[in-house]
């Protein structure tokens, strides 16, 4: 999924609702697990034989525990952490190597450009599911696995929209202007091309952060992702499943937790969209 390309915003735009509503679900997520660094109720790996599947609303555990005896509110707390930590790393790499591949094609001669973007959807091709279980199968189950089988999974989306708005900048007066005057394209890269399509990176920054939360997920359940015991929400889901009828909450607990996180994200980046493309909204 890659953002559409929109121009500079309009000065003193309100942002909409979809940018509030994403912008408060985000932050309470990130708010979750900072808390988490500093804070938990209980140790989130401990298990306590004695205290097994305890309901929801328990004196001592608020969320219940699981069938370890593990706290389920400690375990969310720090599987908020553990998502977005792969989610931020998997990202950055993706914008890092994505972006300059997307400004190289875009401003190199036809053919040379052609050539990287041909390379791009032979990576484009691969579902990030199952890129990042072949590398979890060749590499081993790891936090790292996951976070370089997502970043390479979305580093396709990065370049394309980089490219667009490359390809649209070059034909620009001023980029024709400073080739006139003898700037070479390193320094046109920098200091016209990539300060124009910078919002443009952002808006794709946090639409792929959303299919980083749920790749991220859906390895933690398959077991290529964040090993045990080191808490994260696909695997609470994968080890609620067993129990899904006795005890629902499981399940529900954490897929509310990544449902909200994705609609977070989602609704950052279409709000992103729309604050900075005023015509998107008179579309509409």
């Amino acid at each position: 999924m890659t953002a559409t390309a929109p121009p500079a915003r309009a000065a003193g735009r309100r942002p909409g609702p979809n940018l509030i509503a994403g912008a408060v679900l985000v932050g309470l997520v990130v708010i979750i697990a900072l808390l988490s660094f500093v804070w938990t109720p209980h140790d989130p790996t401990f298990v306590d034989g004695g205290a097994r599947l305890r309901p929801l609303f328990d004196p001592v555990y608020p969320l219940g525990t699981d069938k370890f005896g593990r706290d389920v509110f400690s375990q969310l707390l720090v599987g908020a952490r553990t998502t977005l930590f792969v989610g931020i790393v998997a990202v950055g790499v993706a914008a890092l190597l994505g972006t300059p591949v997307g400004i190289a094609a875009g401003m190199t001669d036809r053919w040379p450009g052609e050539l990287l973007m041909r390379v791009n959807d032979v990576i484009f091709a691969f579902p990030a599911l199952l890129l990042a279980i072949m590398f979890g199968a060749v590499f081993g189950p790891s936090t790292l696995t996951a976070m370089i089988a997502i970043g390479i999974a979305t580093l396709p989306a990065f370049a394309r929209v980089a490219r667009g708005q490359t390809l649209q900048v070059m034909r620009t007066e001023y980029v024709l202007a400073a080739r006139a005057a003898g700037r070479r394209g390193p320094a046109i890269a920098v200091r016209h091309v990539l300060p124009n399509i910078a919002s443009m990176i952002i808006v794709q920054a946090s639409v792929s952060f959303a299919i980083a939360i749920l790749a991220e997920a859906a390895l933690s359940f398959l077991g290529f992702g964040t090993p045990p015991p080191t808490p994260s929400w696909g695997r609470m889901l994968s080890e609620g499943q067993e129990l899904l009828f006795g005890e629902p909450r499981l399940t529900l607990v954490p897929g509310l937790a990544i449902a909200v996180a994705v609609l977070g994200f989602n609704l950052l980046g279409d709000g992103l969209r729309d604050w900075l493309d005023p015509r998107l909204e008179e579309v509409r």
